[in-house]
């Protein structure tokens, strides 16, 4: 049975720190101890915590916090390596326990780039390639640029390109920066496209690291790779992404690897647009003489086509929207307003469709109650007409004739027979 605690209490009235009681600052100095690294000190907190005889093993394995991290998680993540072995050779813990977020010990200590506690852990049976939300025990190495660590999983065969929720391990290394840590998986191989649909020259360049971009052209990525549809950036290729960001440095570089300078997005625009929208003028330099004409630039230099873009943005070109030759691709400001007028249409027509069902729900009770009273005042066998009753009650022989109108009586039979 497992003793679970969550150390950290709170008052449910004030939102203060309650106080712990005994068994929790117990189990708090146990886990500070994995941290600490004292093994004596540790075995000695680890036997106090046997009250109820179940046996130090199995108490051991349920002390955790409220993260679920057992004291093998804090032991490997602080790199305390004969705390790891007297939990796992002593105690038999499991190497391959799972916290609440998927996380193992081994990839608690490949994150902080503790190499021989990660050793030592996948000799005893741990699994690098666990998956967690945070990836894998390579990603997280690489993500922080633990090089040897990153060396040590790809000499045992650990998967270069183990997917996680964001990507391959080089996506990592690239969204992180880590140039080493790139160069080292280049030298194995890599995926040009992740199965999210970001290439990692992509990401490269968005997040402004052009050495990463210069190490990943080097090895032979396409530079004329897309985006995925829906992507956070639409379906854009390198090229576009770093003029969108004002990198010079990625531009010249991406040009100069045969990047396609008139590859437009899904609106239409070219990386020059984007440069000049950036204010970027070494960009749009260096794409200027490689840029073929485009739409409504009156005046085709660095200035003027920053000039348009500026305007263009205000809103205050619209001979040059005019101007716009692009097939079947609306321009920003025509899309949104067609998209206003489609939703307007469709909110005016759910509200019509609305009110006629309000009006049919308050109107349905009451033509009932209606036709219930009416067809009681002249039931549909009465054949007797009200003349017969009374040749002068004139009141009669009205309401008996109103009654049969609301009826419909008018489709059934001539008005003379009332």
């Amino acid at each position: 049975m497992e003793m679970e605690y969550e150390i950290v209490c709170f008052d449910s009235f004030f939102h203060l720190p309650a106080p712990l009681t005994e068994a929790q600052k117990q189990v708090l100095a146990f886990l500070e101890s994995a941290c600490a690294g004292d093994v004596e000190i540790f075995k000695k907190l680890a036997e106090g915590l046997d009250h109820d005889g179940k046996g130090l093993a199995a108490t051991v394995a349920g002390v955790k916090d409220a993260e679920k991290r057992g004291s093998l998680h804090f032991a490997a993540g602080e790199g305390n390596i004969d705390s790891c072995k007297y939990l796992v050779d002593d105690l038999k813990m499991d190497v391959n326990e799972r916290d609440k977020e998927g996380e193992t010990p081994v990839l608690n200590a490949a994150r902080h780039g503790h190499t021989a506690t990660v050793q030592y852990l996948i000799d005893k049976g741990a699994e690098p390639a666990i998956l967690s939300t945070s990836g894998a025990a390579l990603h997280n190495a690489a993500r922080n640029g633990h090089i040897e660590l990153v060396k040590f999983f790809l000499s045992i065969g650990v998967d270069i390109d183990l997917q996680s929720d964001v990507g391959t391990p080089l996506m990592w290394a690239v969204g992180h920066r880590q140039k080493d840590v790139v160069k080292v998986l280049l030298d194995h191989h890599f995926n040009q496209v992740g199965d999210d649909g970001m290439s990692p020259l992509q990401a490269a360049v968005a997040v402004d690291s052009f050495p990463c971009v210069e190490l990943l052209v080097k090895a032979g990525a396409n530079v004329n790779v897309m985006t995925g549809e829906g992507m956070w950036c639409g379906e854009m290729t390198p090229l576009l992404v770093a003029a969108r960001k004002g990198n010079a440095e990625s531009v010249k570089c991406l040009l100069q690897a045969g990047a396609d300078p008139n590859f437009t997005d899904q609106d239409g625009y070219k990386p020059i647009h984007f440069a000049a929208r950036s204010d970027s003028r070494e960009c749009v330099e260096a794409l200027l003489t490689v840029t073929s004409d485009t739409w409504g630039v009156c005046e085709w230099t660095v200035d003027g086509v920053i000039e348009f873009m500026k305007s263009e943005q205000q809103g205050l070109t619209e001979a040059g929207r005019q101007a716009n030759k692009r097939p079947k691709k609306d321009l920003p400001e025509q899309r949104r307003k067609l998209q206003m007028q489609r939703l307007r249409e469709t909110r005016h027509l759910t509200g019509r469709i609305l009110l006629r069902l309000k009006m049919l729900i308050h109107w349905l009770p009451i033509k009932l109650i209606e036709f219930f009273l009416y067809s009681q005042l002249y039931p549909f066998h009465s054949k007797i007409p009200a003349i017969s009753y009374d040749p002068t009650d004139g009141t009669l022989f009205s309401g008996r004739s109103d009654c049969w109108f609301h009826l419909g009586g008018l489709k059934r039979q001539p008005m003379l027979s009332i």
